[in-house]
């Protein structure tokens, strides 16, 4: 958490699929010719309660699919006590306004390339920018954009949105002097509501992501192992029933981890899952209603 909002992510990766002709028609390979990939692949894209590494909402689509598109099906999910972290691959005006509609928090990555005016320095050394809508504002559509910002006066969120920037560098790891610079988007724009460090820690919080797929491709699935599945349809089925044993799991780690008054990352996923396989006598089921 950070304050009052539940620290989520949204990231994706890929899933082998068996080589069959049905497969490779709905999914499709990476690469081509003689780069092409062995196996079918489909796209996941999760979102991720980063405390638990729970996956609340996922997307599957085909290889060539982006995770652009994907994640957009998954901003409505999105609720007002959330503040969602991306990296920049994220970001576009059509998903940044999707997503802040929902009234849930955000905090991106700006790409490079992103223009971002300084229309008010803040105390604390961050700076309020104006977020144009490039699909219907030319340049000098979105200058005037910013000048009616810098004067005070109301902008149509359909126009341009307000953001806060958090600029920030990480020291290089080799010691050549040459840091990254991080720059960060928020839609949470009072400085007292939540400080610019807070705000780069709970970035980094994104990384947590990460730890859940590893969980679900390299323990709960087995490294290098593919899906069994040869058909669409049915590959499909196995991927949710993937993701739905791996909500379980980690929920089974979050009671446990309450019980004990522990932060779940104390306990280890791949004990937990040896435990489950050691003791499972049968099938389980996990209900339907009341998951929203």
């Amino acid at each position: 958490w950070l304050r009052d909002w539940r620290l989520v992510a949204v990231d994706g990766f890929e899933a082998d699929l068996p080589d069959s002709e049905a497969n490779a028609a709905e999914f499709g390979y990476a690469g081509t010719g003689e780069s092409r990939s062995a196996f079918p692949k489909a796209r996941v894209v999760t979102l991720t309660e980063c405390g638990t590494h729970a996956l609340l909402a996922a997307e599957i689509g085909t290889y060539a699919t982006s995770e652009k598109a994907l994640a957009g099906k998954l901003y409505p999910r999105l609720r007002p006590d959330e503040l969602l972290t991306a990296d920049r691959n994220f970001y576009s005006w059509p998903a940044w306004e999707s997503a802040a509609a929902t009234g849930a928090a955000l905090l991106w990555r700006a790409p490079t390339q992103l223009e971002l005016p300084v229309v008010r320095v803040l105390a604390d050394g961050t700076y309020l920018t104006m977020l144009s809508n490039p699909r219907t504002h030319k340049r000098e559509r979105r200058d005037r954009v910013t000048a009616v910002a810098r004067a005070g006066h109301a902008i149509h969120p359909s126009d341009g949105q307000w953001a806060r920037v958090i600029e920030y560098d990480v020291p290089d790891r080799d010691g050549n002097g040459t840091g990254e610079i991080i720059t960060l988007l928020t839609t949470i724009l009072d400085p007292a509501h939540a400080r610019p460090d807070e705000l780069a820690d709970a970035y980094h919080q994104r990384w947590e992501h990460e730890t859940g797929n590893d969980q679900a491709k390299t323990h709960l699935r087995g490294p290098g192992r593919i899906l069994r599945s040869r058909l669409p349809e049915l590959a499909y089925q196995e991927i949710w029933a993937w993701l739905i044993t791996h909500h379980a799991i980690t929920t089974l780690i979050t009671q446990a981890a309450t019980a004990a008054e522990l932060d779940p990352d104390r306990i280890s996923y791949t004990q937990t899952l040896r435990l489950i396989r050691r003791t499972a006598t049968g099938t389980a089921t996990i209900p339907p209603s009341g998951l929203d």
